[in-house]
């Protein structure tokens, strides 16, 4: 069996023709005066899934997010939760809930009060706020934690609390704005699986927002890539990285490089490119661009190959001159300026602690890359 990309978990019901999206954005349209936060937008998200909302500040993903808890009406478009309309639904009685970057825990209130908080005003027993607050302490391992404030706590051990509180409502979605942005990058990291582990486990489906795209790659099992209101691609981390639909996505997640050329020759599966300098370059996955379209060949930096010497067996070989190296502890990575003028990245893991005959700037070096190692754009 081959994949594009390693998969975490046979779980994919968007590629089931049966399967119906348990939350449905159809043709929605948020204006703000004269601006247009989201424009025209479709997007389907499956029960159980853990989906992300990625893209710069200003995309509209959070507006979109704001819209399903309710903060937000469409200007135009509906949202539909497991078939129902949300229109005129207000936050406190749609079945979602809603975790802030800012984590909005209350100063004054231990970290069980705090999540007993909801359930209170919910009108539930005592009995049963108690035995729910346990079990929220225990699914985020805080019990020893019960009676502490929040200023007693960790950045990490906050947003836990936020989490349970979050969740101890049962809601049927949980909606995350940023949730780990107030956290360091180590604890980041630590949290990214915590999330997914608190997911899987709850059975509850999880909608991000998120810019950091390392974010993103981790926990989703889906991602929609936004820009200026739009979704410019909805795939699995895997199938964005390896499979990008056009330029911007290709540039947005990634390190990438982009050779622009036009379609010399055209078979069934390959194509030759052909560059403004006459570079020429042998593609596998040239998609549906014909001959004569201009397009751009795009690659990611591990994908290429870099040496002193032209290799034998190289299909596709450039020769340049080394521009700049930075040393990154496991990888080490090369610009190579070609002698187009074109610079292109390369990363080659530093799999031996000894390197023979290493290249170091202004050294003549050549990249290399099989045919099926890039995509092919044609937008």
């Amino acid at each position: 069996m081959k994949s594009l990309g390693s998969i975490r978990r046979d779980f994919a019901p968007w590629s089931d023709p049966q399967a119906k999206p348990y939350i449905r954005f159809e043709n929605v349209t948020k204006r703000f005066g004269d601006f247009t936060a989201v424009n025209n937008l479709s997007l389907s998200i499956y029960e159980r899934e853990f989906f992300a909302l990625l893209g710069a500040s200003g995309c509209g993903k959070s507006t979109l997010l704001r819209m399903l808890a309710g903060f937000e009406e469409p200007t135009s478009g509906k949202i539909l939760l497991d078939g129902q309309d949300l229109r005129g639904i207000p936050p406190y009685r749609r079945p979602v809930n809603m975790m802030f970057q800012s984590y909005a825990l209350f100063p004054h209130m231990s970290v069980e009060k705090n999540i007993a908080f909801g359930l209170k005003q919910e009108g539930m027993s005592k009995a049963d706020i108690d035995r729910r607050v346990a079990e929220m302490l225990k699914l985020v391992k805080l019990e020893r934690f019960a009676s502490r404030k929040p200023h007693q706590l960790s950045g990490g051990q906050r947003q836990r609390v936020a989490l349970a509180r979050s969740v101890a409502k049962r809601p049927k979605v949980l909606l995350l704005d940023e949730p780990l942005g107030a956290l360091d990058k180590k604890l980041r990291e630590e949290t990214q699986f915590e999330l997914m582990d608190l997911q899987q486990e709850l059975g509850l489906t999880f909608v991000v927002v998120t810019h950091d795209q390392e974010e993103a790659m981790t926990m989703a099992d889906r991602i929609a890539i936004m820009d200026k209101g739009e979704v410019m691609q909805v795939a699995t981390p895997a199938e964005i990285y390896e499979a990008p639909n056009s330029r911007f996505v290709a540039g947005f997640v990634g390190n990438v490089n982009l050779f622009e050329g036009s379609v010399a020759e055209r078979t069934e599966n390959s194509a030759r490119i052909t560059g403004g300098s006459g570079a020429q370059i042998l593609v596998e996955n040239a998609g549906e661009a014909a001959k004569g379209n201009d397009v751009a060949f795009a690659i990611r930096p591990e994908k290429i190959r870099i040496s002193s010497r032209k290799p034998q067996d190289a299909v596709n070989a450039l020769e340049g001159e080394v521009y700049d190296i930075a040393y990154l502890g496991d990888m080490t990575v090369y610009y190579v300026k070609l002698d187009d003028g074109q610079i292109v990245r390369a990363s080659m893991l530093n799999a031996a602690r000894i390197v023979d005959d290493p290249l170091t700037w202004s050294d003549r070096a050549w990249i290399s890359f099989r045919p099926d190692a890039g995509v092919v754009l044609t937008r």
